[in-house]
Parts: C-alpha cells; sequence; structure tokens
C-alpha cells in the first residue's frame, strides 16, 4: 500500500511558476514509478511526467517540456514537479501516482490531487 499527498497547487498568472510536491509513504517497491497526471475539466486525465525510480528514466507530454521539471528527494520520500512558464492550457487538477511497474505502463496507486489555475 501506498499513501501519497499532494501539495503546492493554487492560482498562478500566465508565464508564473509553481511547484507541486507529492510525499509518499508505503512500500518501496510499489514505487518503482511515479508520475504526475493532470485532468481538465471535460478532458481525459494525461501523463504530465513520469520518472523510473531505478532507472532515472524520464518522459514528459510534449506540451510541458521544457517547462516542467520532475524530480525526487529520496531521503523525504518526496516526488517534486516544478512548473515554469505557465500557460492557462496547463489548469487542470494535478495527480501524483505511483506504479509498481519500473516501465511505468500503468499506475496502481493514486493521491486526492491539488488544483492549478493558471489566469491570462
Amino acid at each position: 500500500q501506498v499513501d501519497l499527498m499532494e501539495s503546492g497547487g493554487g492560482s498562478v498568472q500566465a508565464g508564473g511558476s509553481l511547484r507541486l510536491s507529492c510525499a509518499a509513504s508505503g512500500a518501496s517497491y510499489s514505487r518503482s514509478c511515479m508520475g504526475w497526471f493532470r485532468q481538465a475539466p471535460g478532458k481525459e486525465r494525461e501523463a504530465v511526467a513520469t520518472m523510473g525510480i531505478r532507472s532515472g528514466i524520464i518522459v514528459y507530454t510534449g506540451s510541458v517540456e521544457g517547462r516542467f521539471t520532475i524530480s525526487q528527494d529520496n531521503a523525504k520520500n518526496t516526488l517534486y514537479l516544478q512548473m515554469n512558464s505557465l500557460k492557462p492550457e496547463d489548469t487542470a487538477m494535478y495527480y501524483c501516482a505511483a506504479s509498481e511497474d519500473s516501465l511505468c505502463r500503468s499506475f496502481t496507486y493514486w493521491g486526492q490531487g491539488t488544483q492549478v489555475t493558471v489566469s491570462s
């Protein structure tokens, strides 16, 4: 079992920055891959960034490449998403997720989400 708790969301103007945090607890083997997802109203959930914990392989969705950075602090069991140059289209509920699959193909554990709103 893995518990995930996101924080750091909020409202910001276009061009601004936010850093999301995800505090994780539970069996480390259940966290072979971690990622950030988002879902905007009326849209499907999409993967924003994923990170293989052991491999270090990071994948970003194209729309955030160069603007968002996923990272982890192993000592704090915390995953981060640094979001720069935010755009109104980044507005969504952001979720942290953990997977037992080191290839990040499916995610079992999910946080409650944190809202990010970007105004123009």
